[in-house]
């Protein structure tokens, strides 16, 4: 073998080879028979090897990440996303990347009958199951620590766009009023989220009840809402009392039918000042929060599906890969203060003790 190939070699040998801060894994909660969950987690690791690229396909761009690696020594930060309606967990994923990066775990489950992979209408129907299903995501990964590493307890939080956004503002103890959203449709009958109301299954007798029902979780510490939806149907009293910090990030790019101003902008009026913190994201739409559309993704979706390809536009001259860095800067330091969690630094690797966060109400 001349020295050139055995280079040549070593070079593709060594490509194939990474190194890795985070990990990825897949799992399947089916405790509850009725609704079975599928998660996606990542996680910090310090193991090395070749990384895939996750949740890449035709239309969006992945993110790197090694497949069911040991997770990383010490307790770490837990965060939980809930996707928009009709959405899954690859639409955050480039999200959930950075933030594990940083040394958080991080979770996403698919929600039965609002996600992209199950539209099943009784599932649909029981959004209140939202919010309950990032309880149980919550709980498998605080009771195995074997999955994703040992979770810090004191340091929980909650991230949702659109549909999502309403599920996390759910867990910081916001309350669902359904005759208060119907009655105010009325007025705003071209809200995207009031279109949603049949589907939601929102204007049934029996959904009333279990909608208003609170699904405060203490061990929640801080919340993000990504230019969330169906924010009018809560209750201006239980926005009033909410104790954990909301980072409120809307779409500067917003349209008629999901504006910024009755939905985000409902928030803002009711929280209060000292509990919120709020941020129009310039350049971003409703969609620009989703992943990284990949060149000709919006033709390819045109072509599959007429008026959907919208899912990757923009509002101005900024990149989405600009308005995600400048998304998740905003929410790193929002965390970092929320959590008392500070950044990564070379003295502070991946792997070690951190004193955990004592648990907070």
């Amino acid at each position: 073998m001349s020295i050139r190939t055995m280079i040549l070699s070593f070079t593709l040998l060594l490509s194939g080879i990474t190194h890795a801060d985070t990990a990825f894994r897949q799992l399947h909660l089916d405790e509850d028979k009725a609704r079975p969950l599928d998660v996606a987690v990542w996680y910090p690791t310090t193991q090395t090897g070749k990384t895939e690229t996750v949740g890449d396909n035709p239309v969006f761009v992945g993110t790197p990440a090694l497949r069911n690696a040991r997770p990383a020594g010490g307790a770490h930060p837990l965060l939980l996303l809930s996707h928009g309606y009709g959405g899954n967990w690859r639409n955050l994923n480039w999200l959930a990347q950075r933030m594990a990066a940083q040394g958080y775990i991080v979770a996403a489950p698919d929600h039965p009958g609002t996600t992209s992979r199950n539209k099943a209408q009784q599932d649909a129907w029981q959004l209140w199951q939202r919010p309950r299903d990032l309880r149980r995501v919550m709980n498998r990964l605080i009771d195995n620590p074997g999955i994703a590493g040992d979770v810090d307890t004191g340091r929980i939080a909650a991230i949702g766009h659109s549909l999502g956004g309403w599920t996390v503002m759910e867990l910081a103890g916001a309350r669902f009023d359904a005759g208060r959203f119907q009655r105010d449709c009325k007025n705003h009958a071209v809200l995207a989220s009031c279109k949603l109301i049949p589907a939601l299954g929102i204007d049934r007798p029996a959904a009333s009840g279990p909608l208003m029902e609170s699904q405060r979780e203490p061990r929640i510490n801080a919340v993000v809402s990504l230019d969330l939806g169906l924010a009018r149907g809560f209750t201006p009293g239980s926005l009033a009392q909410l104790n954990v910090p909301v980072l409120i990030l809307s779409a500067q790019a917003d349209s008629d039918a999901l504006p910024a101003r009755l939905e985000s902008g409902y928030l803002q009026r009711y929280i209060p000042a000292a509990k919120q913190r709020a941020q129009s994201v310039t350049g971003a739409t409703h969609f620009s929060f989703m992943q990284l559309c990949k060149p000709g993704a919006k033709a390819l979706i045109e072509e599959h599906d007429p008026g959907e390809g919208i899912v990757c536009d923009d509002g101005g001259s900024l990149s989405r890969a600009d308005i995600h860095q400048t998304l998740s800067d905003t929410i790193s330091a929002f965390l970092q203060q929320a959590l008392d969690y500070p950044p990564l630094h070379g003295e502070t690797p991946l792997g070690s003790s951190r004193s955990p966060a004592r648990t907070r109400g």
